[in-house]
């Protein structure tokens, strides 16, 4: 039957190696701990036992636009999707839920902070739930690198559903992170699963390089192919594709912070192959499903090798050979532990900026919870006097120990659904004629499907066909929302800012300050650990991550550049050195022809002297200038 669900949705004719292990452990209603690779296919081992099975599968994952892929991925395998995520009304929230008591969907994606809403513990109730499964399941570890304290609430929600099996989810976690997800999420019995972390295919590499922007090109035109470049900021994104395509590589940027329908737009055109290059911050790559990347080259480091192993791991997914490359300067390594420092600001400002919160919103001690404000992070910083950079990470630090929420929900798209029946919508077009042709059109352009959910509009689409201004268009919407005939949610432009709990007194917040401190030092000892990967020069890098990971290995991948320097060195005669060091010598004096040099060595040498300028070039300690002559690589 497995076998018939993965050709009928996925058109694949077997299972990858442990997926089908896992699927049938979690057939046989046994609670299951998945650790596969990025792009080893952790998606299919909860997706396909739960089209299985009668009922709905609860999926809890973090990120939105995770979700927002991974619903939309389903569905265009027809498969019935929905997600519940901040930013949605209360409505729209109501039709989701309500579609799942009633049987069209199968497969429901939430955020863990939604887990004990009110809404949601009541409708679950009502719910026949097959599959619980827990997604990117480190976030529930203290010590896993992207802590989420509301993780910590899937026990005690599990209660609710107790003979429904568990299935926890990650590409990435030490043992003392396995050990913990197991217990936070009280687990009973587990199988644990475990792939390899070594990629046969993909060969890791470290270069420090003070000019980036020259050796990344060089690595895009020796390793051709798509290619994803990660970056830590924003600005860089757009900066480094700009670069790119002055110098004849199709090339394109993505961040958090762009249109939902122009990242789309994007995302689209990169799968497709129609630019080669996607310039990111780490929110690309999450869900998408792109077998054919070459290349995934970070020119800033990121915080954590289990950060770096997932990101890098989304080149090569088709098993042909793939590139994983980290550009770093001494620069990079001293700004990765001031990063860190400044995640942890002072306790006094953390309880000054959540007191600053309460009254910037007027929420009174023991209200607010769950109810969202856009925020403005500059005009918030400037009515308290706040400083801009250390507010923004006190912010962060109350979002991750779970007193508040900060949602990206930049531009989502506005929604209308109409909340009355047929003969009501009709006795208000007698009672206010000015709303007649407006309900017409929205229900000859949106269709039906208004009455049943919220459906996405456009009021620049709605005021061409009803001949009107945008401005007029809202007007009209929100007028019918007042009458109480339509929800109209409204595009937001600016972030949704919540309290996660009733609102404390500052000063009596139950902050553990050790507990952070533990975390700050965690923190550091990841660093200190992508330190030690990109300035190791002897050891491969796969056996690097595998020790890592708590898979102690010996043996040597033989494609990373430290194995492939070694074979170089083993393979490269004794007669070379004196050869090379004389080259170098003359190539300092001035550049020269390839066979200038070889010319300078004599006849009996020559063989000897075309391998070794062979060895120099590959090696990039020489080059070809524009003329044809070769000269040294600047330092």
């Amino acid at each position: 039957m497995i076998h018939d669900i993965l050709k009928q949705y996925w058109n694949y004719d077997s299972f990858r190696p442990l997926q089908e292990d896992i699927i049938q452990c979690i057939l046989s209603g046994r609670d299951t701990l998945a650790l596969l690779p990025t792009g080893g296919g952790k998606s299919v081992c909860f997706q396909v036992p739960a089209l299985a099975k009668e009922g709905v599968c609860i999926v809890v994952t973090p990120l939105i636009a995770l979700m927002k892929d991974q619903v939309e991925q389903l569905k265009r395998r027809r498969i019935m999707a929905a997600a519940i995520y901040s930013g949605m009304n209360w409505h729209e929230i109501d039709i989701v839920l309500d579609n799942c008591i009633h049987g069209t969907t199968k497969f429901l994606y939430v955020s863990p902070e939604r887990l004990r809403t009110d809404i949601f513990l009541t409708r679950v109730k009502q719910m026949k739930i097959s599959l619980l499964a827990i997604d990117e399941a480190h976030c529930i570890s203290q010590w896993g690198y992207d802590f989420r304290p509301a993780y910590l609430q899937i026990a005690a929600f599990r209660q609710l559903i107790p003979t429904v099996p568990l299935i926890a989810l990650t590409a990435s976690a030490t043992d003392p992170v396995k050990i913990d997800i197991c217990e936070k999420l009280e687990m009973r019995e587990p199988a644990v699963f475990q792939s390899t972390f070594a990629r046969a295919n993909l060969s890791y590499s470290a270069f420090f390089e003070e000019n980036k922007d020259a050796r990344l090109l060089r690595i895009l035109q020796n390793v051709q192919g798509s290619s994803i470049i990660y970056v830590r900021n924003r600005r860089r994104t757009k900066e480094v594709a700009d670069w790119l395509n002055r110098n004849g590589i199709r090339a394109d940027f993505y961040h958090a912070g762009i249109p939902n329908k122009q990242r789309s737009e994007k995302q689209e055109a990169w799968i497709r192959n129609r630019s080669r290059v996607m310039v990111a911050t780490n929110a690309f790559g999450m869900g998408i499903d792109k077998p054919d990347v070459r290349s995934v080259i970070h020119i800033d480091l990121p915080d954590t090798l289990e950060a770096y192993y997932q990101e890098a791991g989304r080149a090569g997914r088709d098993g042909q050979r793939a590139y994983a490359v980290a550009l770093y300067s001494q620069h990079d390594l001293d700004e990765l532990a001031r990063n860190v420092d400044q995640k942890y600001p002072p306790i006094d400002l953390l309880r000054r900026v959540y007191q600053a919160l309460s009254n910037y919103y007027k929420v009174p001690v023991g209200g607010g919870e769950f109810e969202t404000f856009d925020f403005d992070l500059q005009d918030f910083t400037g009515t308290f006097g706040l400083p801009l950079s250390e507010t923004h990470f006190a912010i962060k630090l109350l979002e991750e120990e779970g007193f508040v929420q900060l949602s990206e929900a930049y531009n989502s798209v506005s929604k209308v659904h109409i909340t009355v029946d047929n003969r009501s919508l009709y006795e208000l077009q007698l009672k206010y004629p000015q709303y007649d042709s407006f309900i017409k059109l929205l229900l000859r352009m949106y269709g039906g499907e208004l009455f049943n959910q919220f459906v996405p509009i456009s009021e620049t689409a709605i005021g061409q066909k009803h001949y009107t201004m945008e401005a007029d268009v809202v007007k009209l919407l929100q007028g019918l929302h007042d009458l109480g005939m339509i929800v109209y949610d409204k595009q937001r432009v600016k972030p949704q800012f919540g309290f996660a709990t009733p609102r404390f007194d500052a000063f009596q917040m139950p902050i553990n300050a050790l507990a952070i401190e533990e975390k700050h030092q965690t923190d550091l000892q990841r660093i200190a650990a992508v330190i030690n990967y990109v300035k190791q020069q002897n050891r491969c890098r796969t056996q690097l991550l595998q020790n890592y990971f708590g898979e102690p290995s010996d043996a040597d991948c033989g494609i990373c550049d430290n194995c492939l320097a070694k074979k170089k060195k083993a393979a490269s005669p004794a007669e070379h050195a004196p050869i090379r060091a004389e080259m170098l010598r003359l190539l300092k004096l001035s550049p020269l022809t390839p066979q200038q040099l070889v010319a300078a060595f004599g006849l009996k040498n020559e063989q000897a002297a075309i391998a070794t300028l062979r060895e120099l070039l590959e090696d990039e300690v020489v080059l070809y200038e524009n003329e044809g002559r070769i000269r040294l690589q600047e330092s």
